[in-house]
């Protein structure tokens, strides 16, 4: 390997790995500022926060890499620029296409490797963390008992607190009323108390309410027989214990294999053979459509009596037109029909929403395919842009390149996003809808790689600058009056 490759390589994986890092960290404090009122709150423990957000950040790789790809290249090439040491090795007589060849394997071995991670680590890396993040979301808050609001996430009971006050021992609380309703259907209770204090127990499955200085009101039915009268007793309490159930509170998990069939964890082996396995519910259902219609299919319906052995013809002005002017036969052929329209309507219309569901499905296994290949090929076509991006701007940094990187991938993420979408409604092809981004941009990284290779001023503002000023010269020179 020549040193000038060797100093291109050295310069460009420095910037790469901090970029990536840097996008990595952005993405994850979004994904924070999403979730941040469905995680905080709920009693969870630092490790699964910490596997949340791992989880995460595996998830964000597919946006992070071309991202970080496009703007180490422009960064890469832009100091090279700027130190004018593109132009000491173009004067060696190496081109910008010979200075390109170690970056262009190293980003098709990056390619290579966002393959391998989107069709094996990524529906892994999906499944740990929709999981996690569904029973994340479902967990109920930490906070049991909030002031002057009614809590009903305990069964049997709804409390309310008027204020509630931290001490060494627990929480002091003020003002307190629960309504007790059993689960088996027993009598209803209330308890107004002063103050209580609330703690747990020591194996962390009760919540227990040490209530003082209160009255407890019990409404039960009477003993004897039909229309009994009910019984209200009042009972007055210095000190009290009520202990409610912690098992609903806890962190529990849903199995991983309810989650497991979804589009987002499927490898392209696993998406090819779900894809074929609809395809094929939907040949099936299709040819089974006509013979099932054919049962409700009569054609034509006729009295038995009056006409038991006259067979009618039909004339050409249709079927009404066989029974000339009998006002009660066409009102007897047009009830029929009608009938065998809604029966073909109950028979065919669930048929069709089982048909559209899984035309939805085709198209979003192909989609999901085919993104397998579009994260490799992000990473080249964004290489491609910005490696004679950043040989024209010749600006190194994290100034004029971070603008110009961000403003490309904007380009290509809107785009793709609006292809993606357009992909799973059925208006374009699965293909086209995920490809199209690539297909825009690719030749905007040939039209800048022409412009680098021929040491183009395409973002020289002077030159355009002078462009305008010879045009407008011309345009007064044209105006001036001939002699």
């Amino acid at each position: 390997m020549k040193k000038v490759h060797l100093l291109i390589l050295k310069a460009f994986i420095r910037p790469f790995v901090v970029t990536f890092f840097i996008v990595m960290f952005v993405l994850l404090m979004l994904f924070l500022w999403k979730y941040i009122d469905d995680l905080i709150g709920k009693g969870f423990e630092w490790y699964t926060i910490l596997d949340l957000m791992m989880y995460a950040s595996a998830t964000n790789v597919a946006m992070a890499l071309p991202l970080s790809v496009l703007l180490s290249s422009i960064m890469t090439y832009g100091t090279l620029g700027e130190n004018y040491e593109l132009v000491a090795i173009k004067s060696a007589g190496i081109s910008l296409g010979r200075a390109l060849y170690p970056m262009i394997i190293v980003v098709v071995f990056l390619s290579i490797g966002a393959f391998i991670f989107s069709d094996y680590m990524l529906p892994v890396a999906n499944l740990k963390f929709y999981s996690l993040l569904y029973d994340a979301r479902k967990q109920k808050s930490a906070s049991l008992v909030k002031e002057g609001v009614f809590n009903s996430s305990f069964p049997g009971y709804s409390i309310r607190v008027n204020k509630k006050e931290q001490d060494a021992d627990g929480q002091l609380l003020r003002g307190i009323l629960i309504y007790e309703k059993p689960l088996n259907g027993g009598s209803n209770n209330i308890i107004f108390a002063n103050q209580g204090r609330m703690y747990r127990s020591r194996d962390n499955k009760f919540l227990i309410l040490k209530l003082k200085d209160g009255i407890r009101y019990n409404e039960d039915a009477g003993n004897s027989g039909y229309n009994a009268r009910q019984t209200f007793t009042r009972m007055r309490f210095t000190e009290t214990i009520t202990k409610m159930d912690l098992s609903g509170f806890g962190f529990q998990r849903t199995p991983q294999k309810d989650f497991s069939s979804n589009f987002l964890m499927l490898s392209s082996r696993q998406l090819t053979y779900s894809y074929d396995s609809v395809a094929k519910n939907v040949n099936r259902d299709q040819k089974e459509n006509l013979p099932l219609m054919k049962a409700y299919i009569k054609y034509l319906v006729i009295p038995h009596k009056p006409f038991p052995t006259i067979i009618p013809t039909i004339k050409k002005d249709g079927l009404l037109a066989t029974v000339e002017s009998n006002y009660d036969k066409k009102l007897a052929i047009l009830n029929n029909a009608m009938g065998e329209i809604r029966s073909i309507k109950d028979v065919v219309k669930p048929r069709i929403d089982t048909y559209n569901a899984n035309q939805n499905n085709l198209r979003r296994y192909l989609v999901e395919y085919q993104k397998k290949f579009t994260l490799s090929a992000a990473c080249l076509v964004l290489f491609l842009i910005g490696a004679p991006l950043g040989a024209i701007i010749r600006k190194g940094g994290l100034g004029l390149p971070v603008v110009i990187s961000v403003i490309f991938f904007l380009i290509y993420y809107i785009i793709a996003t609006i292809g993606e979408k357009s992909a799973k409604d059925g208006s374009v092809s699965p293909f086209f809808g995920t490809w199209i981004a690539i297909i825009v941009l690719t030749p905007i990284g040939l039209f800048l790689s022409y412009k680098a290779a021929n040491d183009s001023v395409l973002f020289d503002v002077e030159v355009y600058k002078r462009f305008f000023m010879n045009l407008f010269k011309k345009k007064e020179a044209g105006d001036l009056p001939s002699n």
